[in-house]
């Protein structure tokens, strides 16, 4: 009975949190972002111009493109469906209870998590859609759904408290944000995309059961010394990516794999052994693969002198983005505009969604609006991603990012290295091939010592 009592007080604590936290974060996502017409602006690999002979600045909401020419605001336009179609990963709650834990919800720590998630998202999404698939309903999404979040948690915050003292299980609130898609003829290609859409999305659903859900990257993040409700950093998340990716069972998953560079370096032989590792069909074939490559930008600072480097990663096709944000915040970098990176934000807590239902709302998976942040104010600790379909394109990667580092770099060591042969040809951990019954090498838990003690505290 006592036990009883106490997961109760922890669930009233976490709904309370929960509420804190969205008060706390909500205004970022209510505030306009501004882009100007005489930059272009990139997002993963893809360039949009705004320019018009008018000076000033558009607004990412598209409250003011009546103000410009067509021709501009369809560029607009299609930046905007462009970055609403990528998946948004937030705080959550109410969702199963974590094992081990009387939480419910990820708000106020699971922010890298989440950032990592939409990392991974990016990379199915290549792997699954391409980079030139958009999200048909994309521009459907209510901008303006954004000005009731606040109201929308105080209301929250009382029914949760109402349902607490009335040992009610779910406090019922009348919202808005799941309204129902209209329907749309598709033809038979727009149905196939829309079902891997979904089915990537449900990879990631907050449920024991999700192969890339929060419940799973927790469990994996127990083999480093992690517990729910610890912070993450963005280096611990790219290992427990890649044990996540390893361990999924489903078909569709078999095809792709997740290399994570060691000590700033990229084994090329060891990406191609994983690349060329048999599925688990029999057939001798090759697996895409996702490389994260975990490094500092700086000493306590991120060093400008890496700014370049950065927007060149960001402008390439097969970059998923990069896992950082500033100290104690974790943000999902995708995109740049002259000094200033566009992120999707993961500080909003949003509703538990079952998307083991069919037809589950899409709308919370997609956010309205970009926010930039200046690049000298990003914290140096980041994770960078990229996609490679075959062993040709990561070697093709692998020679175009080589060279850009050697352009970039104003040091005597480039940010990270592609170097040929085995990590074992160096006197390395083994090959990752042989680490099938531990989540990471005895080298591996070392370095993640190291980078846990280095990192930034994510709140």
């Amino acid at each position: 009975m006592e036990a009883t009592g106490t997961d109760e007080v922890e669930k009233i604590k976490s709904k309370f949190m929960s509420a804190w936290n969205n008060m706390k974060y909500s205004w970022v996502l209510k505030t306009k972002t501004y882009f100007s017409r005489n930059s272009p602006v990139f997002l993963l690999g893809k360039c949009y111009h705004f320019k018009t002979d008018e000076s000033g600045e558009l607004s990412a909401d598209g409250s003011n493109f009546d103000k410009i020419t067509t021709e501009i605001s369809g560029n607009v336009e299609e930046f905007r469906k462009d970055f609403i179609s990528r998946i948004w990963l937030t705080y959550r709650e109410e969702f199963p209870q974590i094992k081990g834990s009387a939480l419910t919800t990820d708000c106020g720590w699971g922010c890298t998590l989440r950032t990592g998630q939409m990392l991974l998202a990016q990379g199915l999404m290549l792997h699954f859609l391409g980079r030139a698939w958009v999200w048909p309903d994309a521009l459907d999404i209510d901008n303006s759904d954004a000005e009731s979040w606040t109201a929308h948690t105080v209301k929250k915050l009382t029914a949760s408290f109402e349902a607490s003292l009335t040992a009610e299980r779910e406090p019922k609130i009348l919202s808005n944000h799941h309204r129902p898609t209209v329907k749309r003829n598709r033809d038979d290609n727009e149905r196939r995309n829309e079902v891997y859409h979904r089915k990537i999305i449900s990879w990631f659903g907050d449920s024991p059961l999700a192969a890339f859900g929060l419940h799973q990257l927790i469990e994996y993040g127990k083999k480093s010394g992690k517990i729910a409700g610890d912070w993450y950093g963005p280096a611990v998340v790219a290992h427990i990516l890649r044990k996540a990716v390893e361990e999924a069972r489903d078909p569709e998953l078999q095809g792709v794999t997740v290399y994570v560079a060691q000590d700033c370096t990229v084994y090329s032989s060891d990406v191609i052994d994983r690349q060329c590792s048999f599925m688990d069909s029999g057939k001798a074939d090759t697996k895409a693969v996702i490389i994260l490559v975990p490094v500092r930008l700086g000493g306590e600072r991120t060093n400008m002198d890496y700014l370049e480097f950065v927007k060149g990663i960001l402008s390439l096709e097969y970059c998923v983005g990069i896992i950082g944000g500033r100290p104690k915040q974790s943000y999902y970098f995708a995109g740049f505009q002259d000094d200033s990176l566009i992120y999707m934000d993961p500080h909003y807590c949003q509703s538990f969604v079952d998307v083991s239902i069919k037809d589950f709302p899409l709308e919370s998976f997609h956010c309205p609006s970009p926010k930039k942040m200046s690049f000298k104010k990003m914290d140096p600790s980041c994770t960078i991603g990229f996609y490679c379909r075959t062993v040709q394109d990561f070697e093709k990667a692998s020679e175009e990012i080589t060279k850009m580092l050697k352009s970039s770099s104003k040091e005597k060591y480039p940010l990270f290295t592609f170097v040929k042969g085995h990590s074992r040809d160096y006197d390395f951990a083994s090959s990752p091939l042989h680490e099938e019954h531990d989540l990471f090498s005895e080298d591996e838990k070392k370095r993640l010592k190291r980078f846990s003690t280095e990192e930034f505290v994510l709140l």
